[in-house]
C-alpha cells in the first residue's frame, strides 16, 4: 500500500499505538526523503499541522530461507516519526 511517492505506509504497532496519545505518528517513507518533505506530504495528506519530524534508517535484518541453510538480508528502510501540533489527530484507522 503506497500512499504517496514519500510516504509509504503508516506503521500500526502496539507501540506506535500507544504514541497517538502524544500526538505523534510513525511512517515507512522513502530513503530519499527529507524532513521537510516529509512534513509538507503529511500535510498535503492529512490536513494536519506537522510540529516535528525525527527520522531513523532501520538496518536490513538477516532472514532464513525456508527449507534451506541459506540466510538472506533484508533492505535497509527509513523510519519517520511526526509529532503534531497539540489538539490535532490523524484517524489511520477506522473505529
Amino acid at each position: 500500500m503506497r500512499v504517496s511517492n514519500i510516504i509509504d505506509k503508516p506503521i500500526l504497532t502496539e507501540k506506535t499505538m500507544g504514541m497517538e496519545i502524544e500526538s505523534m505518528y510513525a511512517f515507512r517513507v522513502d530513503m530519499k526523503a527529507s524532513k521537510h518533505a516529509i512534513a509538507k506530504e503529511i500535510k498535503r495528506l492529512y490536513g494536519v499541522e506537522v510540529k516535528d519530524v525525527v527520522t531513523m534508517v532501520m538496518p536490513g535484518k538477516k532472514r532464513r530461507l525456508i527449507g534451506t541453510r541459506r540466510f538472506v538480508k533484508t533492505k535497509k528502510w527509513k523510519k519517520a516519526i511526526a509529532k503534531l501540533a497539540p489538539g490535532q489527530k490523524i484517524e489511520l484507522i477506522s473505529k
